[in-house]
């Protein structure tokens, strides 16, 4: 190790040697080859540079990366799928425990059970569940990893008919601040598996998740859209039918750009339009009636909704959507979605920034609201969407424009949301910020947390303390 590495890490040699030593997986230091790339996440606004990045084999090297952070007092940041909007898998000088090389996948058909590690991608999930018809209630794109989006909540295609991910969470594996790994379920450790349930990081490296399966193996799915002038009616036509729909239904609303890609239409490449995106599960016909409410009421410009494996659907957008784009998230949860709102998205819905810049409203009714907001630590249970705000690009000279634009639509759409926003949608904004959007839950999560992380080693993240 290099002397600028013991510096940035505060460590003496020996006592890394020691550490090192005992690890199975790759540690990669400032000054290898591969170095710049393994520092990289999914937002390219994001450029940390860490002491030191620990891809961890197995749980005995998460643990000895605890342990050694702690001892030592090393800022640790945890990263699965790297997929966080703040980046917050990645911090600077201290040491990245990364989870890429945890990849398992167990299946139990009997129990209808799948395990999954913390180092798993939803296209890994999809990917082994898919086979069997099957699928977790998770996100909408393939990239993302099963850890952070699980830890935050979990809003994605099924939400509406099987609730979040976190509501299709049976237990964790963590490896706690002492360095201890537990097992957390609603029987043994029922405290910490509240907390992570919507709580993220705060508590441990969770190392392996076992989530109930359910049915999802074709889907009546796909995209579905209007020219900007019909937004507005369109909009208001999708919030009357969402907020009614069986639970089956699902469909997120959008303001996007179509890309100048050959599987759409060459007289709408790179037009503005609305649309929503479908995502139908159960009877075949009876999905494509829902559809065809929308077709009748206005014909769409572009509908390429119909059957397809539910599989095809999650990584439909990845292609569009590669790593190392510029990233800037603004978000909120929405209950009311009002016809003065409402006027308000189409006006900044009309000036997205860039092609890739976009804005979704993610439906999380119907299952979701099954259970109450104090039932798990994600507090926003009466909430019907949950809206993010995103300027994208590939040029890092649009940054500001990207940020002007998002914090201005924020800034005129926050004052008719419901206070907080869904975490993983949050980028570094402050403890107040934190605090709103875990709503009367917090102080219940900074006293498990000051219970399980008394010394607040993790706390790169949405950090929750007393």
């Amino acid at each position: 190790m290099t002397l600028e590495n013991l510096t940035m890490l505060h460590v003496e040699e020996a006592a890394w040697q020691n550490f090192s030593n005992g690890i199975r997986g790759q540690i990669i230091l400032k000054g290898d080859a591969t170095y710049d790339e393994e520092r990289k996440v999914y937002n390219g606004m994001i450029n940390r540079k860490p002491g030191a990045i620990v891809k961890c084999r197995n749980v005995a090297d998460v643990m000895s990366c605890v342990n050694f952070c702690r001892d030592h007092g090393i800022l640790m940041a945890i990263r699965g799928g790297g997929h966080n909007a703040g980046g917050l898998g990645m911090c600077d000088d201290g040491l990245v425990i990364d989870m890429s090389l945890m990849k398992g996948i167990r299946i139990d058909q009997k129990l209808n059970t799948v395990r999954a590690e913390g180092g798993v991608l939803l296209g890994d999930l999809d990917h082994a569940t898919q086979p069997f018809g099957k699928a977790v209630p998770s996100g909408i794109f393939a990239s993302t990893g099963v850890s952070g989006l699980t830890l935050g909540g979990g809003l994605g295609h099924l939400s509406r008919a099987y609730g979040l991910a976190i509501d299709n969470l049976l237990e964790v594996d963590v490896v706690l601040a002492n360095g201890n790994l537990v097992t957390a379920s609603e029987d043994e450790n029922a405290d910490l598996f509240w907390a992570v349930r919507g709580g993220g990081g705060n508590f441990g490296v969770v190392t392996s998740f076992l989530f109930k399966l359910q049915d999802a193996g074709m889907v009546y799915g796909g995209p579905m859209l209007w020219h900007l002038e019909d937004s507005e009616e369109m909009m208001k036509y999708y919030r009357d039918f969402i907020l009614n729909a069986p639970n089956e239904f699902y469909c997120y609303f959008a303001f996007l750009t179509v890309p100048p890609v050959p599987i759409f239409p060459a007289e709408l490449h790179l037009k503005q339009m609305c649309g929503v995106v479908w995502c139908n599960i159960g009877d075949q016909e009876r999905a494509a009636r829902a559809v065809d409410e929308f077709r009748d009421y206005k014909k769409p410009a572009l509908d390429f909704t119909g059957p397809m494996p539910f599989v095809n659907l999650q990584c439909m957008f990845d292609a569009l959507y590669p790593k190392g784009l510029q990233w800037y998230w603004k978000a909120d949860f929405v209950k009311d979605l009002t016809d003065e709102s409402i006027k308000l998205n189409v006006k900044y819905g009309n000036k997205l920034p860039t092609p890739p810049s976009t804005m979704h409203l993610y439906p999380i009714n119907g299952a979701a609201h099954n259970r109450k907001n104090e039932d798990t630590a994600f507090a926003y249970r009466d909430a019907n969407w949950a809206q993010v705000i995103v300027g994208i690009d590939q040029d890092p000279a649009n940054s500001e424009k990207l940020v002007t634009w998002c914090r201005e639509y924020y800034e005129a759409l926050h004052p008719f949301s419901a206070g907080g926003a869904y975490v993983n949608f949050l980028m570094e904004e402050g403890q107040e910020r934190i605090r709103a959007s875990y709503g009367g839950n917090y102080d219940k999560l900074a006293r498990i947390k000051s219970k399980y992380d008394p010394d607040n080693i993790f706390r790169v993240n949405q950090n929750i303390h007393l």
